[in-house]
Protein backbone atom coordinates (compact mmCIF):
# COMPACT_ATOMS: atom_id res chain seq x y z
CA UNK A 1 0.00 0.00 0.00
CA UNK A 2 1.66 3.44 -1.50
CA UNK A 3 2.24 6.01 1.32
CA UNK A 4 -0.01 9.02 0.13
CA UNK A 5 -0.24 11.26 2.87
CA UNK A 6 0.79 14.37 1.32
CA UNK A 7 -0.44 15.47 -2.33
CA UNK A 8 -3.35 17.01 -3.64
CA UNK A 9 -5.84 14.80 -2.12
CA UNK A 10 -7.24 14.00 -5.26
CA UNK A 11 -10.23 10.67 -4.61
CA UNK A 12 -11.68 8.69 -6.80
CA UNK A 13 -14.53 6.21 -6.80
CA UNK A 14 -12.39 2.74 -7.39
CA UNK A 15 -9.86 3.95 -4.40
CA UNK A 16 -11.80 5.31 -1.66
CA UNK A 17 -14.25 4.09 0.99
CA UNK A 18 -16.81 5.67 3.02
CA UNK A 19 -16.71 5.26 6.62
CA UNK A 20 -19.76 6.09 9.02
CA UNK A 21 -18.65 6.29 12.52
CA UNK A 22 -21.49 5.71 15.68
CA UNK A 23 -24.38 7.60 14.52
CA UNK A 24 -26.15 5.92 17.46
CA UNK A 25 -29.66 6.68 19.66
CA UNK A 26 -27.90 7.45 22.88
CA UNK A 27 -25.98 10.01 20.83
CA UNK A 28 -29.01 12.05 19.85
CA UNK A 29 -29.79 14.41 22.41
CA UNK A 30 -26.15 15.06 23.30
CA UNK A 31 -24.31 16.01 20.04
CA UNK A 32 -24.66 19.42 18.80
CA UNK A 33 -26.34 19.11 15.40
CA UNK A 34 -26.73 15.50 15.34
CA UNK A 35 -30.18 15.44 13.08
CA UNK A 36 -28.11 17.62 10.58
CA UNK A 37 -24.66 15.56 10.51
CA UNK A 38 -26.56 12.36 10.33
CA UNK A 39 -28.69 13.92 7.46
CA UNK A 40 -25.22 14.98 5.50
CA UNK A 41 -23.56 11.49 5.95
CA UNK A 42 -26.97 9.92 4.70
CA UNK A 43 -26.25 12.13 1.80
CA UNK A 44 -22.95 10.78 1.15
CA UNK A 45 -24.30 6.80 1.57
CA UNK A 46 -26.36 7.71 -1.31
CA UNK A 47 -23.82 8.86 -3.43
CA UNK A 48 -21.71 6.12 -2.65
CA UNK A 49 -24.09 3.25 -3.96
CA UNK A 50 -24.71 4.87 -6.71
CA UNK A 51 -20.59 5.32 -7.63
CA UNK A 52 -19.92 2.03 -5.66
CA UNK A 53 -17.82 3.37 -2.97
CA UNK A 54 -17.76 1.00 -0.44
CA UNK A 55 -19.21 1.69 3.14
CA UNK A 56 -18.32 0.86 6.99
CA UNK A 57 -20.77 1.19 9.86
CA UNK A 58 -19.20 1.18 13.10
CA UNK A 59 -20.96 1.29 16.22
CA UNK A 60 -19.63 2.26 19.73
CA UNK A 61 -20.85 -0.67 22.63
CA UNK A 62 -24.14 -0.83 21.12
CA UNK A 63 -25.54 -3.08 23.81
CA UNK A 64 -25.36 0.10 26.22
CA UNK A 65 -25.41 2.87 23.85
CA UNK A 66 -28.37 1.27 21.31
CA UNK A 67 -29.07 0.80 17.52
CA UNK A 68 -27.81 3.38 14.86
CA UNK A 69 -30.21 5.68 13.96
CA UNK A 70 -32.81 4.81 11.34
CA UNK A 71 -32.37 8.00 9.09
CA UNK A 72 -29.20 7.46 8.51
CA UNK A 73 -30.45 4.83 5.79
CA UNK A 74 -27.43 2.32 6.28
CA UNK A 75 -30.11 -0.88 6.93
CA UNK A 76 -28.28 -3.03 4.35
CA UNK A 77 -24.90 -2.62 6.15
CA UNK A 78 -23.69 -4.76 9.05
CA UNK A 79 -22.34 -2.43 11.49
CA UNK A 80 -19.64 -3.50 13.63
CA UNK A 81 -19.71 -3.54 17.26
CA UNK A 82 -16.58 -1.63 18.92
CA UNK A 83 -15.40 -0.38 22.51
CA UNK A 84 -11.95 1.13 20.93
CA UNK A 85 -11.93 4.88 20.46
CA UNK A 86 -10.94 4.18 16.67
CA UNK A 87 -12.58 2.00 13.27
CA UNK A 88 -9.28 0.90 12.52
CA UNK A 89 -9.21 -2.31 15.29
CA UNK A 90 -12.85 -3.58 14.04
CA UNK A 91 -12.09 -3.08 9.72
CA UNK A 92 -8.77 -4.00 9.46
CA UNK A 93 -10.02 -7.07 8.03
CA UNK A 94 -11.32 -4.91 5.54
CA UNK A 95 -8.66 -2.30 4.85
CA UNK A 96 -6.36 -5.90 4.39
CA UNK A 97 -8.48 -7.33 2.19
CA UNK A 98 -8.60 -3.95 0.11
CA UNK A 99 -4.81 -3.32 -1.53
CA UNK A 100 -6.02 -0.54 -4.11
CA UNK A 101 -7.37 1.96 -1.16
CA UNK A 102 -6.18 5.15 -1.05
CA UNK A 103 -8.75 7.60 0.41
CA UNK A 104 -11.00 7.12 3.29
CA UNK A 105 -13.90 9.38 3.63
CA UNK A 106 -14.95 9.76 6.93
CA UNK A 107 -18.06 10.37 8.49
CA UNK A 108 -19.66 10.47 12.21
CA UNK A 109 -19.37 11.25 16.15
CA UNK A 110 -17.29 12.13 17.92
CA UNK A 111 -14.78 14.79 16.36
CA UNK A 112 -12.65 14.84 19.35
CA UNK A 113 -12.71 10.78 19.77
CA UNK A 114 -13.98 8.08 17.48
CA UNK A 115 -13.08 10.26 14.74
CA UNK A 116 -9.89 11.55 15.48
CA UNK A 117 -8.51 8.47 16.55
CA UNK A 118 -9.71 6.57 13.00
CA UNK A 119 -7.97 9.48 11.27
CA UNK A 120 -4.63 9.13 13.14
CA UNK A 121 -4.64 5.18 12.81
CA UNK A 122 -5.99 5.56 9.07
CA UNK A 123 -2.77 8.15 8.26
CA UNK A 124 -0.46 5.69 10.18
CA UNK A 125 -1.35 3.10 7.35
CA UNK A 126 -0.39 5.57 4.62
CA UNK A 127 -3.42 6.48 3.32
CA UNK A 128 -5.25 9.52 2.45
CA UNK A 129 -8.10 10.74 5.66
CA UNK A 130 -10.94 13.00 3.82
CA UNK A 131 -13.12 14.38 7.07
CA UNK A 132 -16.36 15.15 5.76
CA UNK A 133 -16.52 18.54 8.14
CA UNK A 134 -20.39 19.15 7.75
CA UNK A 135 -21.09 15.27 8.51
CA UNK A 136 -19.00 14.90 11.99
CA UNK A 137 -19.62 16.40 15.49
CA UNK A 138 -19.09 16.40 19.19
CA UNK A 139 -21.13 17.33 22.07
CA UNK A 140 -19.14 20.90 22.14
CA UNK A 141 -18.12 23.12 19.38
CA UNK A 142 -14.97 23.32 21.15
CA UNK A 143 -13.88 19.76 20.58
CA UNK A 144 -15.21 19.93 17.11
CA UNK A 145 -13.18 22.89 16.61
CA UNK A 146 -10.18 22.05 17.88
CA UNK A 147 -10.06 18.16 16.74
CA UNK A 148 -10.64 19.27 13.22
CA UNK A 149 -7.38 21.38 13.53
CA UNK A 150 -5.72 18.60 14.92
CA UNK A 151 -6.50 16.48 12.50
CA UNK A 152 -6.21 19.24 9.53
CA UNK A 153 -1.99 19.37 11.62
CA UNK A 154 -1.67 15.36 10.84
CA UNK A 155 -2.19 15.56 7.59
CA UNK A 156 -6.21 14.65 7.08
CA UNK A 157 -7.93 16.57 4.83
CA UNK A 158 -11.22 18.56 5.61
CA UNK A 159 -13.93 18.51 2.95
CA UNK A 160 -17.53 19.35 2.45
CA UNK A 161 -19.54 16.87 1.36
CA UNK A 162 -20.46 18.64 -1.82
CA UNK A 163 -16.61 18.96 -2.41
CA UNK A 164 -16.14 15.39 -1.37
CA UNK A 165 -19.29 14.27 -4.05
CA UNK A 166 -17.91 16.63 -7.01
CA UNK A 167 -14.81 15.36 -6.56
CA UNK A 168 -15.67 12.01 -6.94
CA UNK A 169 -18.24 12.38 -10.19
CA UNK A 170 -15.63 14.50 -11.50
CA UNK A 171 -17.63 15.01 -14.94
CA UNK A 172 -20.89 16.81 -15.57
CA UNK A 173 -21.21 13.49 -18.32
CA UNK A 174 -20.68 10.90 -15.67
CA UNK A 175 -23.56 8.52 -16.10
CA UNK A 176 -25.28 9.24 -12.87
CA UNK A 177 -24.42 12.87 -12.98
CA UNK A 178 -28.71 13.66 -13.09
CA UNK A 179 -29.02 11.73 -10.31
CA UNK A 180 -26.47 13.14 -7.92
CA UNK A 181 -27.39 16.63 -9.13
CA UNK A 182 -30.56 16.40 -7.38
CA UNK A 183 -28.84 15.08 -4.10
CA UNK A 184 -26.36 17.82 -3.93
CA UNK A 185 -29.17 20.43 -5.28
CA UNK A 186 -30.83 19.62 -1.57
CA UNK A 187 -29.80 22.18 0.88
CA UNK A 188 -27.23 21.35 3.10
CA UNK A 189 -28.73 21.59 6.63
CA UNK A 190 -26.74 24.19 9.10
CA UNK A 191 -24.83 22.54 10.86
CA UNK A 192 -22.76 25.43 12.41
CA UNK A 193 -19.69 25.55 11.15
CA UNK A 194 -19.96 28.85 9.55
CA UNK A 195 -19.85 30.15 13.06
CA UNK A 196 -16.22 27.56 13.71
CA UNK A 197 -14.69 29.25 10.81
CA UNK A 198 -15.92 32.53 10.67
CA UNK A 199 -13.24 35.46 11.11
CA UNK A 200 -10.25 33.49 10.18
CA UNK A 201 -10.44 31.07 12.98
CA UNK A 202 -6.33 31.27 14.36
CA UNK A 203 -6.33 27.00 14.65
CA UNK A 204 -7.11 27.18 10.54
CA UNK A 205 -4.46 29.44 9.59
Amino acid sequence: MAAVRSGLGRISPASSILFLCDMQEKFRHNIVFFPEIVSVAARMLKVARLLEVPAMLTEQNPKRLGPTVPELGAEELRPLPKTCFSMVPALSQELDARPHLRSVLLCGIEAQACILNTALDLLDRGLQVHVVVDACSSRSQVDRLVALSRMRQSGAFLSTSEGLILQLVGDAAHPHFKEIQKIIKEPVPDSGLLGLFQGQNPLFR
